[in-house]
């Protein structure tokens, strides 16, 4: 036998706490020690790992859960289980690690997701980043975050996850401000206006949201979000410091954001104030090269102004920890890395405004919570007000470790989502330990160049969003959404592409099928005879493309790209299958082959149905309706023959249009 006695000489770092190894075992073993005070770094590995506590009490913390451990405690992580390890005693907590790799059951929990993310046993919240109220949503808008965290929301329903799609106006930014100042309105109107067109769009692109936010509407916002702040300044860490800022030398206009443009102090590109939407890097304007205010044509001047500040440049270890607890890409991380890469970055969190919320606390009078800090208190309020609908006790100032959070967002608003709001909730809420997964998107061009909202370049939703084209354009959304590059939209490949692929080639083959059973079995779905091993074959391609579909629409692989081409793929798969079985199809000696070919088409189709639900309802439910059923709502385990017997009535159904009857570019729709 072998015997392996605890040594604390030699413990070395990792993981944040003390391992050791332990030689000449079957499988991998160690001691682990975990000091007073000290919490392990979050982590998963591919192997099953089992610890038992031997000295000591603390917690450890998986898949959103905290339990109580003590000597005499087992805990067995399956792989890719993210867990942490805290010891809040006064001596050190032991345990004894064995670990070892069982292949098929790491296959099995990458193909679930991760063990780690077990989705059906917490509540899930899934944010679109809250668009700006200065102008109504664009094509642009609309295939990023909305498109995808609907989709997203869509799937994990079908698959019984207990979740929901939030999201709101975020109506305090300085933008609202300027698009008030050129229309002559009060940026109150110029919210609620854009507001409401915003979310009237949004129910135009099918996409369902459970909690619609107005920030400046809300009766419990302002004092909610004041004593979030509060929290923020009782930690000792944001105080009020006078720090350099730009003014505007001939109106002495404060100037920030939409206010100030210049060169990034990162990448060197043109940028506007305290974001980069090419590097993703922030600025505090004083850090411009050679700036430009949009309130004159003078060159803006320094002045100290005490404002509230973050030293944001303290926290990359605990931005750092974060980031291993949930799915963060590597674009994320390594801004990250860049941004503390920095010696110094003091980051005001308050600035002087009429336009906005004002801290409760009035050291610096004139000034209102900056709207990008004021964001990570709006997702937790947004839960709150949620809540209160559906009679659940879901607390803003109490965030419960169980919480699970999806953010989808434009890389633009990469630097406040993951690597400010991070930072910003510890401060808040120490206890708290976030498992946040973050979905980026790039920039969606419109002939080649940025949708603008502010320059009114853009293709808007009311545009071209009709019942008859909806699900066209939120395939083709789908299909060139800039998920890791940024991808091009033309009308004319858009018109082109939704010809060819979905009526040409998805309705041509529904209708086609179902003129073949109207002609050969009455309209009558036929029960499967005599198969061949091409029959079996189609089938198992049928199993592998529902696999790759699913995992197309899945918490870590989440691809709205490879699912639209996956479906594709399916109608794509059957028409080949159809024109090779179509040789016999009329043969009397193989009628019997002949109705097994037929009831797998009708199986693809309604595999069809399902397994596009997520990204296109209504043709999902047209085409479930045509197969003879109306039940969508669960993801499909395995594909499956449509009933024997069962009336089909495809063959002169029409799905899919590309462009509304009254299309048109109106006036101010592009350039």
């Amino acid at each position: 036998m072998n015997v392996s006695v605890f040594s604390a000489e030699e413990l070395h770092q990792a993981f944040g706490i003390e391992m050791s190894s332990v030689e000449k075992m079957s499988a991998g073993a160690g001691w682990g020690r975990v000091a007073p005070g000290v919490i392990s770094d979050p982590h998963q590995h591919d192997e099953i790992e089992m610890f038992v506590v031997v000295a000591g009490t603390g917690w450890v913390a998986f898949d959103g859960r905290r339990i109580r451990v003590e000597p005499g405690t087992v805990c067995q992580f399956e792989p890719f289980e993210t867990h942490v390890v805290e010891n809040d005693g006064d001596v050190d907590l032991v345990f004894f690690d064995l670990y070892w790799r069982d292949p098929a059951r790491a296959a099995q929990a990458a193909a679930a997701g991760g063990t780690r993310r077990r989705f059906h046993e917490r509540p899930v919240f899934v944010f679109s980043t809250p668009p700006t109220p200065n102008g109504d949503l664009h094509l642009g808008h609309l295939s990023g975050p909305y498109l995808g965290a609907d989709a997203y929301v869509r799937f994990q329903r079908m698959r019984g996850t207990e979740v929901w799609h939030l999201t709101g106006s975020d109506d305090f930014q300085s933008y609202v401000v300027d698009r008030a100042r050129r229309e002559e309105r009060e940026p109150a109107r110029t919210a609620e206006h854009y507001s409401a067109e915003i979310a009237a769009t949004l129910r135009l692109m099918d996409i369902e949201v459970d909690q619609y936010t107005a920030t400046n509407e809300d009766p419990n916002y302002r004092d909610g979000l004041r004593t979030y702040f509060s929290k923020l300044v009782d930690s000792g860490a944001v105080t009020v410091q006078q720090t350099a800022a730009l003014v505007d030398d001939e109106t002495d206009a404060y100037l920030y954001e939409v206010d100030v443009s210049g060169g990034c102090p990162g990448c060197g590109g043109g940028t506007s104030g305290n974001i980069c939407e090419e590097c993703g890097e922030p600025n505090v304007c004083v850090d411009l090269v050679d700036p430009r205010s949009s309130r004159s044509e003078a060159p803006p001047k320094q002045r100290p102004v005490p404002r509230f500040v973050l030293p944001l440049h303290e926290f990359g270890s605990e931005v750092a920890d974060h980031h291993r607890l949930g799915r963060v890409p590597a674009r994320l991380r390594e801004l990250a890395d860049r941004v503390f890469a920095r010696t110094r970055l003091d980051i005001p969190v308050t600035h002087p405004s009429d336009w906005g919320v004002a801290p409760a606390d009035t050291t610096v009078d004139g000034q209102v919570i900056w709207v990008w800090p004021e964001m990570s208190y709006g997702f937790l309020h947004g839960i709150e007000a949620l809540g209160g609908r559906l009679g659940r006790d879901w607390q803003a100032v109490t965030p419960e470790q169980d919480w699970k959070f999806v953010h989808f967002f434009g890389y633009d608003n990469s630097f406040y989502h993951a690597v400010l709001y991070p930072a910003l909730y510890r401060l808040a809420y120490p206890q708290w330990n976030p498992d946040i997964d973050y979905h980026v998107n790039e920039f969606y061009l419109l002939e080649d160049g940025k949708f603008s909202t502010s320059r009114r370049h853009a293709i808007w939703g009311k545009q071209i969003l009709r019942p008859e084209t909806v699900d066209a354009v939120r395939y083709y959304l789908s299909l060139t959404r800039p998920e890791r590059r940024r991808t091009n939209f033309a009308l004319e490949a858009y018109t082109e592409t939704v010809q060819r692929v979905l009526v040409d080639g998805w309705q041509g083959w529904l209708n086609d099928l179902g003129a073949r059973v109207a002609g050969q079995y009455g309209g009558i779905a036929p029960d499967a005879g005599v198969w061949t091993p091409e029959h079996t074959a189609f089938l198992n391609r049928l199993g592998i493309r529902l696999a790759a579909v699913a995992d197309s629409f899945g918490q870590d692989g989440f691809s709205l790209n490879r699912a639209a081409a996956e479906l594709d793929g399916i109608v794509v798969d059957t028409r080949r299958f159809a024109e090779a079985e179509a040789r016999t199809a009329l043969i009397a000696g193989w009628k019997d082959e002949a109705r097994t070919a037929i009831a797998l088409e009708l199986a693809a189709a309604q595999l069809l149905a399902r397994a596009a639900t997520p990204i296109m309802p209504r043709f999902a439910a047209r085409l479930a309706q045509a197969l003879g059923t109306t039940d969508l709502s669960s993801w499909p385990s395995q594909v499956e023959l449509v009933a024997p017997g069962t009336r089909i009535d495809l063959e002169k159904q029409s799905y899919f249009e590309a462009l509304p009857s009254d299309w048109s570019l109106a006036e101010g729709a592009t350039g």
